[in-house]
């Protein structure tokens, strides 16, 4: 069975989905099974991992998304002239990694699953549903959420066992930690039965106006604080480099991405075992 993972934070901007896209693909470049599933209106893990051009041409034809399975059905279209029940096998996106053997599976997000948020009703468990169908095809199942707390919050809380939570080393670093603190114990204390922990922190330092003594104090911060809910916090960073935004842009694995620096490819590596570790993966 897959291990299933969230990658939460209530504060922005933190590179939640080049943690989950790049992790997405170190697992694939591992032999793994892997779907990420795109939990977020923005839409940036299915640009990341498609590439902008391919996930444009998907929204272009009209082709299903995530927002079928909190919709629970298929609208009509000129093949089928009604509404047609889900099969998550027309919303899942096979092999979209890289190379011809790839193993990474995608459920492509677009803007219009904001509308769910609406019409929240009984739709929080729709997405656990739907990957309980399929979680036995998998060994890792990756989903980058918004940073707000919402019905899709709450979605992945279902659908997960675990939370990686990335966080920036500046200014208001801590500002999401206490927020999602709050959340996961309210679930917790409403879901007894539901087993869901906090994997780890992850430091990504990938902004070159984080630096100097604000970096190392917001560190300090984010330390102190993780102390304080017993939250690990990984060894190996996310160091910056502009090359992950044309690995996002490219629909590319880091590591094979033009002019990737070799000791940023290895500190993403190391990083990749300490965290597949903790989930349990192993090599």
């Amino acid at each position: 069975m897959a291990v299933s993972v969230s990658l939460i934070n209530m504060k922005g901007g933190v590179g939640k989905t080049t943690v989950a896209s790049q992790l997405a693909h170190a697992a694939d470049q591992d032999g793994l099974k892997v779907l990420a599933v795109d939990l977020d209106p923005q839409s940036n893990l299915s640009h990341s991992i498609m590439g902008a051009k391919e996930y444009v041409r998907h929204l272009r034809d009209n082709l299903p998304t995530i927002v079928q399975i909190f919709e629970d059905f298929i609208p009509p279209s000129r093949e089928s002239g009604a509404p047609t029940p889900i099969d998550l096998n027309e919303i899942v996106l096979r092999g979209v990694g890289y190379g011809r053997k790839s193993r990474l599976d995608l459920i492509p997000s677009r803007l219009e699953l904001s509308r769910t948020l609406k019409n929240p009703t009984s739709k929080e468990r729709r997405l656990a549903k739907g990957l309980a169908r399929i979680s036995g095809s998998y060994d890792l199942i990756l989903i980058d959420c918004a940073p707000t707390e919402s019905i899709l919050t709450d979605a992945a809380y279902f659908a997960s066992r675990y939370v990686i939570v990335p966080v920036k080393p500046e200014f208001m670093a801590t500002i999401g930690l206490p927020l999602l603190a709050r959340s996961l114990r309210e679930f917790s204390v409403e879901n007894e039965d539901h087993e869901i922990d906090i994997a780890g922190l992850v430091i990504n330092d990938q902004s070159e106006y984080s630096s100097g003594n604000e970096k190392y104090r917001a560190i300090k911060e984010v330390q102190n604080m993780a102390q304080q809910y017993e939250w690990r916090i990984f060894q190996h960073r996310l160091s910056y480099s502009r090359t992950f935004a044309r690995a996002a842009r490219e629909g590319l694995p880091f590591s094979r991405t033009p002019n990737a620096q070799p000791d940023r490819v290895q500190t993403l590596n190391n990083l990749k075992s300490e965290i597949f570790e903790a989930l349990g993966l192993g090599e």
